[in-house]
């Protein structure tokens, strides 16, 4: 049985080397953003993306110094599109996603991000001539509506947090364009070049951080920050898993196929949390389960018919 399981791995990650990474990078999201969600109430979205952006880029450093990679030949186009990637979908993404969180709670937040895919698909359609066929675009839809059916199942208070609606849905349009337009130019930049995953997240990140710094100056009331052990402990855990690996497995999954199919896969961290939730104790519904399902058979068109 486990050599069996351990050749059908073997497969896909051989197989599909892009579609596993981003399906472990949806696995990765969907432990961190429980965490995130944890501290949107002590810190803002503007600084939480800073700080576990600083770890990424620690963690990244770290292991480019042991592996020994050099910093890779590329032409300043890619170079620009990389750090231009990373401040769009990562800098004004993942900050306009985190103010999304606060405003919306987790469900409602994660309903906005479904809107990245098709929009992705479509921009690499027009930009990048990268031509899906129906089957995969009806494995995204599947997805698509599949996640969506997890994450508008109505839950008890909102998670406790009163709803901004009208913000709230600003923040996570910004946040899905934002997230599309990064992973486009992400694609320009390393389809059929020799760059990278890890430097391409370590670039990107980078980009995202520095933009960041010269609008800290405009933190308001809104834009507090409470940097207490536990909260840089969980920022840590969380940057370590959603960023350094996440990313990481992103930037591979861009690399190796296209981005339309990429940024669904990644998309399907609600579907990871449903068994993250189940183990905290709180049951999935049957809707929750059934919309899981869609989703799982949208990713197994897009595994087989792609």
């Amino acid at each position: 049985m486990l050599i069996a399981i351990e050749q059908i791995s073997s497969f896909w990650l051989v197989k599909h080397p892009g579609e596993s990474a981003a399906l472990g990078a949806a696995s990765l999201w969907a432990v961190s953003s429980v965490i995130y969600g944890n501290m949107g109430r002590e810190i803002s979205p503007m600084y939480l993306n800073l700080f576990k952006g600083a770890i990424a880029i620690t963690l990244l450093g770290l292991t480019l110094l042991v592996r020994g990679e050099l910093f890779p030949t590329m032409t300043l186009t890619n170079l620009g599109l990389l750090l231009l990637s990373g401040s769009i979908g990562i800098g004004l993404g993942d900050t306009a996603f985190f103010a999304a969180l606060n405003c919306l709670g987790a469900r409602r937040a994660l309903l906005m991000e479904t809107l990245a895919p098709p929009i992705t698909a479509i921009l690499a359609l027009i930009f990048l001539q990268e031509r899906l066929k129906a089957s995969v675009w009806g494995g995204i839809l599947l997805t698509v509506v599949g996640v969506a059916w997890v994450v508008t199942e109505r839950t008890p208070a909102t998670e406790g947090r009163p709803i901004y609606l009208r913000k709230g849905i600003i923040f996570g349009i910004i946040a899905a364009i934002s997230l599309a337009i990064g992973g486009i130019l992400a694609r320009a930049a390393l389809a059929n070049t020799s760059i990278s995953p890890l430097w391409a997240a370590l670039l990107r990140i980078s980009a995202a951080v520095v933009s960041l710094l010269p609008f800290l100056r405009l933190q308001q009331n809104y834009f507090t920050c409470k940097l207490t052990p536990r909260v840089f402990a969980g920022i840590g855990l969380a940057a370590f898993m959603g960023t350094y690996l996440g990313i990481w497995l992103q930037q591979t999954a861009i690399k190796f196929t296209e981005v339309g199919i990429a940024l669904t896969l990644t998309n399907t961290a609600p579907i990871f949390i449903l068994p993250i939730s189940a183990f905290i104790g709180e049951k999935p519904s049957i809707r929750a389960i059934f919309g899981a399902g869609i989703a799982i058979f949208g990713i197994a068109t897009i595994f087989y018919l792609g």
